[in-house]
């Protein structure tokens, strides 16, 4: 069987991070605006993002998103640092219950998806919980579980 191409994001998705959910266990998720330069929102608008290895942290009561690389925007006389940290915008109780739980053993700030909501970039982050290597040889398990099923069910209708 020939291999798709690249898989299409939803409408509105500029990036998503579909490792986040092999390798961590997503317990909660925030949306969260982030602080751009202006050539920064047009290289998200040709889709030049990579969020595979970004996270967030807290710093001085404000959260930052760390290695998310954003592409230069290739027409611009100024360009932006593709691998600066940046700032997002949470409200303060958001912010308390993200101090709160990354203050917990082995829980950190992942970001699973950034989107358009209306003309502003969103960050859509989530708690997540590092997953053990059984954890992830059984995700596998049953993912190929459920393509046999799926296949048996297919080929008998």
């Amino acid at each position: 069987m020939a291999k798709k191409g690249k898989r299409k994001a939803s409408p509105g998705d500029i990036a998503t991070n579909r490792r986040a959910g092999f390798r961590y266990n997503l317990l909660e998720r925030f949306e969260a605006g982030l602080v751009l330069q202006g050539s920064e929102v047009k290289s998200l608008r040709e889709g030049g993002v990579q969020i595979k290895d970004a996270y967030a942290d807290v710093q001085d009561g404000e959260v930052w998103l760390r290695n998310m690389h954003i592409a230069p925007y290739k027409p611009a006389r100024e360009n932006h640092d593709p691998e600066r940290p940046r700032k997002l915008l949470l409200h303060r109780r958001e912010i308390e219950r993200l101090i709160g739980a990354t203050s917990e053993k082995g829980l950190t700030i992942v970001p699973t998806r950034l989107y358009w909501n209306g003309p502003r970039a969103k960050v859509e982050l989530a708690v997540a919980k590092g997953k053990d290597l059984y954890d992830k040889r059984r995700a596998i398990k049953d993912r190929d579980t459920q393509r046999e099923i799926q296949r048996a069910i297919s080929e008998r209708y």
